[in-house]
Formats: C-alpha cells, sequence, structure tokens
C-alpha cells in the first residue's frame, strides 16, 4: 500500500549491531529521496544510536536500552519502566507506517511496531510463521538469496513503489569530535602526509584477529614504500577485562614496535570518537566489524580482513574495498605480505 497522504509518517526499526544499523541507512536515505516531506523517525537501541547522528535525511531518533547494555547499578526494572515512557511518547506521533528493517520474519520487531501504534507494516513474511498476518505490506523472504545487508533491507521498500540498487551507505560525523580529532593528529603528526591510514585493530570474534606484530610490520612497510601516516584505532580496555575486553595491551605492542615512523594513537570511548577519526583517513584497514562500516558510510576505501563471516553479506556497502579471507577463515593467517598485495589492489 503506497501512502496516499502528501507527508506520511514512517518509523524505522532496527535494534541490531553497528554495522547493521548502517546498512539500514541506504533504506533511509532512499524513503527520504521519495518522500521530501515525509515525517521519517528512527527506533533503535543506546548501542547503535550514535550511528545516526548529524543524519539530515532522519527528523527524530528514538532510542531504548537493552537490559544487557544498562549502566553498572542501574536496575533492570528501571531498564523497562524507561522503555514504557518511550513508548508511550512513541504512540503520539501517529506513524502511518512502521518498517521492520531487517532480513526475515522479524516477531521482536514487530511487537516494538504494535507498542508504537503504527498503521501499516512492512516486513519480511515467511511462510508457516505465527504472526506474520500482522504484517499487511509483506515480502516474501527469500533465505538462501545470497546478498548483501544493505540490498535486503532496501527490499523492504518494495510495497511503497521504491526498488534498487541502493544507494552507498552514509554516517556523519560530529563537528566538535572532528575538531578534536584533527587537532590530536595535528600535534602527533605536524606536516600533513601524504597518505593518511587508519589501523583499527580490535575484533569481537577471535577469528577476526591480527596479531599485533603483523600490524606493527605492515604499517612499517606501507610507510617505507608510500610514505604513509597511520591512526591508529581500538577499543580501550585490557584483555583481561570479562565485560568490555580492549586491547590496550596490543595498541601498545604496536606503538612501541613503530616508534619512530608517524602514527597517532587514538584509542576510542564511544562511536563518535571513532566516526570523526576515520572521517581524517584517506584509506582504512581493519578486519570486518562495525569500524568497517562506519568508514563504509564515511566513503572510505577498505582493505578488510575476514575471518568466519559471510563476505557477501557483510563486505564495504558502496565503496571501493579489498577483502583477504583465508580458505582456514581465520584472519591469523594472513601474511603481511597478504596485506600489501590487497593494500596495493585498493590504491
Amino acid at each position: 500500500m503506497r501512502p496516499s497522504l502528501p507527508a506520511p509518517r514512517f518509523l524505522v526499526i532496527r535494534r541490531d549491531n553497528i554495522g547493521d544499523l548502517v546498512c539500514t541507512t541506504p533504506l533511509i536515505h532512499a524513503l527520504r529521496q521519495h518522500y521530501p516531506t515525509a515525517t521519517i523517525t528512527a527506533l533503535v537501541n543506546s548501542y547503535n544510536a550514535p550511528v545516526l547522528a548529524n543524519n539530515p535525511d532522519i527528523d527524530a531518533v528514538f532510542a531504548y536500552t537493552k537490559a544487557k547494555h544498562r549502566s553498572p547499578g542501574t536496575r533492570v526494572l528501571k531498564v523497562y519502566w524507561d522503555r514504557l515512557r518511550l513508548f508511550v511518547r512513541l504512540r503520539k506521533c501517529h506513524f502511518d507506517y512502521a518498517i521492520l528493517a531487517a532480513p526475515g520474519f522479524q516477531p521482536r520487531l514487530l511487537r516494538l511496531a504494535r507498542f508504537a501504534g503504527a498503521k501499516h507494516v512492512l516486513g519480511y513474511i515467511e511462510p508457516g510463521k505465527p504472526g506474520a498476518s500482522a504484517i499487511d505490506n509483506g515480502v516474501p523472504y527469500e533465505a538462501d538469496k545470497p546478498q548483501h545487508e544493505a540490498e535486503a533491507v532496501f527490499q523492504l521498500l518494495a510495497p511503497l513503489g521504491i526498488k534498487g540498487p541502493p544507494p552507498p551507505a552514509q554516517v556523519f560525523p560530529q563537528a566538535d569530535e572532528v575538531a578534536r580529532a584533527t587537532d590530536a593528529l595535528h600535534s602527533a603528526i605536524p606536516i600533513r602526509a601524504l597518505l593518511l591510514i587508519g589501523i583499527h585493530i580490535s575484533a569481537r570474534k577471535p577469528s577476526q584477529r591480527w596479531s599485533a606484530q603483523n600490524f606493527a610490520t605492515l604499517m612499517k612497510r606501507l610507510h617505507e614504500e608510500h610514505k604513509a601516516a597511520f591512526m591508529l584505532f581500538w577499543s580501550p580496555g585490557e584483555n583481561s577485562n570479562p565485560l568490555h575486553p580492549g586491547d590496550d595491551a596490543k595498541a601498545r605492542e604496536i606503538t612501541a614496535a613503530t616508534a619512530g615512523i608517524p602514527v597517532l594513537a587514538f584509542p576510542t570511548h564511544n562511536l563518535g570518537q571513532l566516526v570523526a577519526g576515520l572521517s581524517l583517513c584517506d584509506r582504512v584497514i581493519c578486519s570486518d566489524g562495525g569500524a568497517m562500516h562506519l568508514a563504509a558510510g564515511l566513503g572510505k576505501p577498505i582493505l578488510s580482513f575476514f575471518g568466519k563471516s559471510d563476505a557477501t553479506r557483510w563486505h564495504p556497502w558502496g565503496v571501493p574495498y579489498v577483502i583477504l579471507q583465508p580458505s582456514s577463515l581465520d584472519v591469523a593467517n594472513l601474511t603481511v605480505e597478504d596485506a600489501l598485495n590487497g593494500f596495493m589492489k585498493l590504491i
């Protein structure tokens, strides 16, 4: 059912991780292009919400906190009370359409759309799934169809007459964070290098992790051969932290091994810092993960290491990229020469 209203009200729901939300921005942009006077609201979680900061296609962002993401000392009861208050606010928006922006039938997102009081729901339907009848603008889901996450999500716009290919992903840095990152870069590397490479060393999955020694050797070779300078990104903290393991020790090893070449060590305590830092780089080298998708949303060419991850579904969207994925599906088996050869293809 296509909107007949001059300014329909859309609610785009995406409750997953950073990369998932980045891959939803092509849908949001296309929605804005086709309905320039529409009200477009996003319902996300507190973890991935910064992905949408400064996005000009969005009128409002509502974020709720998952119980597992609550601050230390916060009671679970408060989390759910805050969520209830949020949905009271959402119902007052009187949404015409809710879009369940994820592949496959999504009962959790459907519940959120119902709580928000949307009149119509766009989402994937699958045979035999109970509750799918509540999706009045359904798109049949082809689970075996090889496609990118951005393509799968974008197809949900078909009932509105919007068809692909999806535009590039979009992420927008915050001006104050960019200013701070720029100041730090100028202090560490006073002379602007011809090539500034962002190196992100953290990866959640063990199969996506490359060694400190390999990163250091690669950086030294890239400096020797391309006069490159570097911004070194990582998740701060010690790897012994059971809740939020970090890569401080790994970063210290890399910075010690690369003494004498231009490197700005740039630990990122929040997504705003990471987006701002990546926005200053000419190229990015990283493993598959949230940072890779943020870099793609910033339009950066990317050399990406893939372990046990589906490259067809999760490769960088809308930018030049080179993927290195060993047959073992373990990034540890990639050599420095593999990375150098991949980088040459990228440039």
